[in-house]
Protein backbone atom coordinates (compact mmCIF):
# COMPACT_ATOMS: atom_id res chain seq x y z
CA UNK A 1 0.00 0.00 0.00
CA UNK A 2 1.27 3.55 -0.78
CA UNK A 3 0.39 6.65 1.80
CA UNK A 4 -0.76 9.97 0.14
CA UNK A 5 -2.99 12.93 1.15
CA UNK A 6 -5.81 15.01 -0.64
CA UNK A 7 -5.22 18.33 -2.54
CA UNK A 8 -8.77 20.52 -2.59
CA UNK A 9 -8.52 22.12 -5.69
CA UNK A 10 -9.84 25.20 -5.67
CA UNK A 11 -7.53 27.44 -6.99
CA UNK A 12 -5.16 27.62 -10.27
CA UNK A 13 -2.01 27.55 -7.90
CA UNK A 14 -1.84 23.91 -7.23
CA UNK A 15 1.73 23.55 -8.02
CA UNK A 16 2.50 25.00 -4.15
CA UNK A 17 0.15 22.04 -2.82
CA UNK A 18 1.82 19.17 -5.18
CA UNK A 19 5.01 20.24 -3.73
CA UNK A 20 3.90 20.29 0.31
CA UNK A 21 2.30 16.85 -0.52
CA UNK A 22 6.01 15.83 -1.32
CA UNK A 23 7.82 17.65 1.62
CA UNK A 24 5.66 15.71 4.30
CA UNK A 25 6.46 12.72 2.07
CA UNK A 26 3.66 11.20 0.52
CA UNK A 27 4.17 10.01 -2.74
CA UNK A 28 0.64 10.10 -3.99
CA UNK A 29 -2.97 12.18 -3.26
CA UNK A 30 -6.20 12.43 -4.14
CA UNK A 31 -7.65 15.82 -5.61
CA UNK A 32 -10.23 16.73 -5.07
CA UNK A 33 -12.84 19.51 -6.86
CA UNK A 34 -16.10 21.50 -6.66
CA UNK A 35 -15.45 24.31 -9.73
CA UNK A 36 -15.77 22.60 -13.14
CA UNK A 37 -14.97 25.97 -14.20
CA UNK A 38 -11.17 25.09 -13.34
CA UNK A 39 -11.69 21.83 -15.50
CA UNK A 40 -9.59 22.92 -18.17
CA UNK A 41 -6.92 21.84 -20.10
CA UNK A 42 -4.33 24.42 -19.27
CA UNK A 43 -4.74 23.26 -15.61
CA UNK A 44 -4.53 19.87 -16.54
CA UNK A 45 -0.80 20.36 -18.10
CA UNK A 46 0.08 22.97 -14.96
CA UNK A 47 -1.70 20.19 -12.57
CA UNK A 48 0.80 17.13 -14.82
CA UNK A 49 4.01 19.08 -14.78
CA UNK A 50 4.24 19.67 -10.80
CA UNK A 51 3.24 16.05 -10.68
CA UNK A 52 6.44 14.96 -12.51
CA UNK A 53 8.59 17.91 -10.89
CA UNK A 54 7.63 16.33 -7.08
CA UNK A 55 7.41 12.89 -8.14
CA UNK A 56 3.38 12.79 -6.88
CA UNK A 57 1.00 10.57 -8.21
CA UNK A 58 -2.65 11.27 -8.42
CA UNK A 59 -4.34 8.23 -7.42
CA UNK A 60 -8.16 9.50 -7.98
CA UNK A 61 -10.07 12.25 -8.76
CA UNK A 62 -13.08 13.04 -6.41
CA UNK A 63 -15.47 15.00 -8.60
CA UNK A 64 -17.90 17.66 -6.83
CA UNK A 65 -21.32 18.32 -7.94
CA UNK A 66 -23.54 21.86 -8.43
CA UNK A 67 -26.04 23.11 -6.79
CA UNK A 68 -26.62 22.77 -2.12
CA UNK A 69 -25.27 20.51 0.13
CA UNK A 70 -25.95 19.75 3.51
CA UNK A 71 -23.82 17.24 5.46
CA UNK A 72 -26.55 15.99 7.81
CA UNK A 73 -29.45 13.52 8.17
CA UNK A 74 -31.93 16.18 7.69
CA UNK A 75 -32.12 18.37 4.74
CA UNK A 76 -29.05 15.97 3.49
CA UNK A 77 -31.14 13.42 1.75
CA UNK A 78 -33.02 15.98 -0.01
CA UNK A 79 -29.80 17.55 -2.07
CA UNK A 80 -26.78 15.38 -2.18
CA UNK A 81 -25.49 13.47 -4.77
CA UNK A 82 -27.89 12.55 -7.88
CA UNK A 83 -30.31 11.19 -6.18
CA UNK A 84 -32.51 14.56 -6.10
CA UNK A 85 -34.25 14.33 -9.40
CA UNK A 86 -34.12 18.33 -9.91
CA UNK A 87 -30.37 18.13 -9.86
CA UNK A 88 -29.60 14.46 -11.09
CA UNK A 89 -28.75 15.61 -14.99
CA UNK A 90 -26.95 18.63 -13.97
CA UNK A 91 -24.59 16.50 -11.46
CA UNK A 92 -24.24 13.72 -13.99
CA UNK A 93 -22.74 16.34 -16.76
CA UNK A 94 -20.85 17.75 -13.88
CA UNK A 95 -19.21 14.08 -13.13
CA UNK A 96 -18.83 13.53 -16.98
CA UNK A 97 -16.44 17.40 -17.46
CA UNK A 98 -14.77 15.28 -14.06
CA UNK A 99 -14.34 12.46 -16.16
CA UNK A 100 -12.75 14.53 -19.45
CA UNK A 101 -10.75 16.06 -16.74
CA UNK A 102 -9.38 12.94 -15.17
CA UNK A 103 -8.66 11.60 -18.86
CA UNK A 104 -6.51 15.25 -19.32
CA UNK A 105 -4.52 14.28 -15.99
CA UNK A 106 -3.93 10.87 -16.94
CA UNK A 107 -5.55 9.53 -13.88
CA UNK A 108 -7.75 6.32 -14.57
CA UNK A 109 -10.39 6.55 -11.49
CA UNK A 110 -13.11 9.60 -10.22
CA UNK A 111 -14.81 9.70 -6.84
CA UNK A 112 -17.63 10.77 -5.13
CA UNK A 113 -20.86 11.15 -3.23
CA UNK A 114 -24.18 9.51 -4.95
CA UNK A 115 -25.93 10.80 -1.92
CA UNK A 116 -28.62 8.85 0.30
CA UNK A 117 -29.65 5.83 -2.07
CA UNK A 118 -32.77 4.19 -1.64
CA UNK A 119 -32.03 1.13 0.50
CA UNK A 120 -35.25 -0.68 -0.98
CA UNK A 121 -34.99 -1.77 -4.35
CA UNK A 122 -38.03 -1.21 -4.81
CA UNK A 123 -38.30 2.08 -3.94
CA UNK A 124 -39.28 4.28 -7.25
CA UNK A 125 -36.24 6.43 -6.92
CA UNK A 126 -34.04 3.94 -6.98
CA UNK A 127 -34.05 2.45 -10.82
CA UNK A 128 -33.75 6.29 -12.12
CA UNK A 129 -30.70 6.57 -9.89
CA UNK A 130 -29.51 2.76 -11.04
CA UNK A 131 -29.81 4.37 -14.76
CA UNK A 132 -27.64 7.51 -13.85
CA UNK A 133 -24.87 5.46 -12.76
CA UNK A 134 -24.86 3.28 -15.64
CA UNK A 135 -24.91 6.15 -18.13
CA UNK A 136 -21.86 8.16 -15.46
CA UNK A 137 -19.79 4.22 -15.81
CA UNK A 138 -20.37 3.60 -19.83
CA UNK A 139 -19.02 7.17 -20.21
CA UNK A 140 -16.28 6.48 -17.62
CA UNK A 141 -15.78 3.40 -19.80
CA UNK A 142 -14.96 5.18 -23.02
CA UNK A 143 -12.55 7.33 -20.98
CA UNK A 144 -10.84 3.89 -19.80
CA UNK A 145 -11.44 4.92 -16.23
CA UNK A 146 -13.59 3.37 -12.99
CA UNK A 147 -16.47 5.39 -11.48
CA UNK A 148 -15.73 4.86 -7.67
CA UNK A 149 -18.33 5.82 -4.35
CA UNK A 150 -17.29 7.20 -1.34
CA UNK A 151 -18.90 5.53 1.08
CA UNK A 152 -21.01 7.51 3.89
CA UNK A 153 -24.80 8.02 3.40
CA UNK A 154 -25.32 4.45 2.48
CA UNK A 155 -25.25 1.29 3.91
CA UNK A 156 -23.08 -1.65 2.74
CA UNK A 157 -25.39 -3.76 1.14
CA UNK A 158 -27.13 -0.95 -1.15
CA UNK A 159 -23.87 -0.41 -2.57
CA UNK A 160 -23.21 -3.95 -3.22
CA UNK A 161 -26.61 -4.49 -5.09
CA UNK A 162 -25.91 -1.00 -6.95
CA UNK A 163 -22.78 -2.01 -8.46
CA UNK A 164 -24.37 -5.53 -9.10
CA UNK A 165 -27.37 -4.34 -10.25
CA UNK A 166 -25.44 -2.03 -12.87
CA UNK A 167 -24.12 -4.83 -14.85
CA UNK A 168 -20.86 -2.55 -15.07
CA UNK A 169 -17.39 -4.13 -14.54
CA UNK A 170 -15.85 -0.06 -14.18
CA UNK A 171 -17.47 0.59 -10.98
CA UNK A 172 -15.82 0.63 -7.49
CA UNK A 173 -15.61 1.71 -3.69
CA UNK A 174 -13.42 4.69 -2.61
CA UNK A 175 -13.57 3.54 1.21
CA UNK A 176 -14.16 6.06 3.81
CA UNK A 177 -13.85 4.46 7.05
CA UNK A 178 -14.89 7.00 9.08
CA UNK A 179 -17.85 8.02 7.25
CA UNK A 180 -19.54 4.51 7.74
CA UNK A 181 -18.91 5.60 11.49
CA UNK A 182 -19.98 8.70 11.50
CA UNK A 183 -23.30 8.26 9.45
CA UNK A 184 -24.06 5.25 11.17
CA UNK A 185 -24.11 3.08 8.48
CA UNK A 186 -21.40 0.37 9.38
CA UNK A 187 -18.08 -1.19 11.03
CA UNK A 188 -15.86 -0.35 8.27
CA UNK A 189 -14.12 -3.84 9.38
CA UNK A 190 -17.62 -5.56 9.15
CA UNK A 191 -18.25 -3.79 5.95
CA UNK A 192 -14.90 -5.13 3.97
CA UNK A 193 -17.10 -8.55 3.94
CA UNK A 194 -19.57 -7.22 2.25
CA UNK A 195 -18.21 -5.25 -0.45
CA UNK A 196 -14.28 -5.92 0.17
CA UNK A 197 -13.05 -6.89 -3.12
CA UNK A 198 -14.79 -3.59 -5.35
CA UNK A 199 -12.60 -1.52 -2.80
CA UNK A 200 -10.38 0.96 -5.32
CA UNK A 201 -9.04 3.81 -2.94
CA UNK A 202 -8.98 4.64 0.89
CA UNK A 203 -9.35 7.86 2.59
CA UNK A 204 -7.65 7.33 5.99
CA UNK A 205 -9.74 9.19 8.26
CA UNK A 206 -11.60 8.58 11.45
CA UNK A 207 -14.42 9.25 13.37
CA UNK A 208 -17.39 8.79 16.28
CA UNK A 209 -20.60 7.67 16.01
CA UNK A 210 -23.77 9.93 15.62
CA UNK A 211 -25.19 10.58 19.24
CA UNK A 212 -27.91 12.65 17.60
CA UNK A 213 -30.82 12.05 14.93
CA UNK A 214 -29.85 14.99 13.30
CA UNK A 215 -25.94 15.65 12.93
CA UNK A 216 -23.25 13.26 11.44
CA UNK A 217 -20.82 12.11 14.69
CA UNK A 218 -17.29 13.81 14.96
CA UNK A 219 -14.80 13.56 13.03
CA UNK A 220 -11.69 12.74 14.96
CA UNK A 221 -7.54 12.58 14.40
CA UNK A 222 -6.37 9.12 13.26
CA UNK A 223 -6.60 6.77 15.69
CA UNK A 224 -8.94 9.14 18.32
CA UNK A 225 -12.06 7.61 16.75
CA UNK A 226 -13.96 4.70 16.37
CA UNK A 227 -11.96 3.52 13.59
CA UNK A 228 -10.22 0.06 14.10
CA UNK A 229 -6.79 0.73 11.86
CA UNK A 230 -4.97 -1.93 12.51
CA UNK A 231 -7.78 -4.56 12.11
CA UNK A 232 -8.82 -2.43 9.21
CA UNK A 233 -5.44 -2.91 6.99
CA UNK A 234 -4.87 -5.99 7.71
CA UNK A 235 -8.17 -6.41 6.30
CA UNK A 236 -7.24 -4.55 3.38
CA UNK A 237 -4.52 -6.73 2.64
CA UNK A 238 -6.15 -10.15 3.28
CA UNK A 239 -8.38 -9.15 0.71
CA UNK A 240 -5.54 -7.97 -1.36
CA UNK A 241 -6.15 -4.78 -1.49
CA UNK A 242 -2.49 -2.72 -2.51
CA UNK A 243 -3.76 0.60 -3.88
CA UNK A 244 -3.71 4.06 -1.76
CA UNK A 245 -4.68 4.82 2.03
CA UNK A 246 -5.20 8.83 1.73
CA UNK A 247 -4.76 10.80 4.72
CA UNK A 248 -7.95 12.84 4.98
CA UNK A 249 -7.99 15.68 7.83
CA UNK A 250 -11.04 18.06 7.58
CA UNK A 251 -9.95 20.70 9.14
CA UNK A 252 -7.07 23.72 8.16
CA UNK A 253 -4.12 24.94 9.68
CA UNK A 254 -0.90 23.90 12.07
CA UNK A 255 -3.38 21.23 13.53
CA UNK A 256 -4.63 19.80 10.24
CA UNK A 257 -0.74 19.58 9.57
CA UNK A 258 0.17 18.16 13.02
CA UNK A 259 -2.56 15.32 12.42
CA UNK A 260 -1.58 14.11 8.81
CA UNK A 261 1.68 13.54 10.16
CA UNK A 262 0.70 11.66 13.19
CA UNK A 263 -1.68 9.63 10.78
CA UNK A 264 1.40 8.86 8.62
CA UNK A 265 3.45 7.55 11.73
CA UNK A 266 1.10 5.21 12.63
CA UNK A 267 -0.08 3.99 9.03
CA UNK A 268 3.68 3.45 8.01
CA UNK A 269 3.99 1.43 11.35
CA UNK A 270 0.86 -0.47 9.81
CA UNK A 271 1.72 -1.57 5.82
Amino acid sequence: MKLGTIIRFNTVEMEEKIRQVSELGFSHCQITCWDMSLYTEENAKRIREACEKYAVKISTLWCGWSGPTAWNFTEGPLVLGIVPVEYRFERMKDLMKGSDFAKLLGVDKIATHLGFLPENPTDPNYRPVLAAVRAIAKYCKANEQSFIFETGQETPTTLLRLIEDSEYDNLGINLDPANLIMYGKANPVDALDVFGKYVMDVHAKDGDYPTCGAKLGKEQPLGQGKVNFPVLVAKLKELGYDGTLIIEREIKGDEQIRDIKMAKDMLEELI
